[in-house]
């Protein structure tokens, strides 16, 4: 027996347990069995899924998303992006650039894909707080650039939030091509 006729046995099997069939005697499992439970049965389709795509694709698996951006913006682009005097967030500079890059195929520049790199280049490090939770705080260099740290007010009580001012805004979207160059290399 082949690897692919494998695959598509193990499916078979993943699929009838899935229906609550007992795959070796096709007969029902009983009601009380652990196969039955909704979850489990979920799991299980969703297995069988997999193994009938990788059977359709000749026992190659499709290669995973590839998370890293595609995102792309053209100089002439990059000059319609709108600064603020007012110091912004990342998800605001992040939603300015991807409106001035206009993408149709709908990729965008992710918050992640900046926090990344000014961390990288040591704008920014991840410092724990009273919690045990790692956030990003500006470094030195970073609050020399124009990365700034706001007390604000929210739902669950103050919080210090990251903010960059209209030079670090600027600076970002000149580098902006070292933050996506960093991203495809890993």
């Amino acid at each position: 027996m082949t690897e692919l006729e494998t695959i598509e046995r193990a499916r078979m099997y993943l699929d009838k347990l899935a229906n609550g069939i007992d795959p070796l005697t096709d007969l029902p499992v009983p009601e009380g069995d652990v196969i039955n439970q909704v979850r489990i049965s979920r799991c299980l389709f969703f297995a069988a899924d997999v193994l009938r795509r990788v059977v359709e694709n000749g026992g190659i698996t499709s290669p995973k998303s590839n998370r890293k951006s595609n995102f792309t913006i053209t100089p002439e682009q990059l000059q319609q992006v709108r600064f603020s005097k007012e110091p912004l967030r990342i998800t605001e500079l992040c939603k300015r650039i991807n409106n001035a890059a206009d993408q149709e195929d709908g990729k965008r520049l992710t918050n992640a894909v900046v926090l990344e790199w000014l961390e990288a280049i040591g704008m920014l490090e991840k410092r724990e707080d009273e919690e045990g939770k790692r956030k990003r705080h500006p470094t030195e260099a970073g609050r020399q650039l124009g990365i700034i740290e706001e007390e604000r007010t929210g739902l669950y009580g103050t919080y210090l939030s990251v903010l960059y001012t209209e030079e670090a805004q600027h600076f970002i979207v000149d580098n902006l091509d070292a933050a996506l160059k960093q991203r495809e290399n890993g």
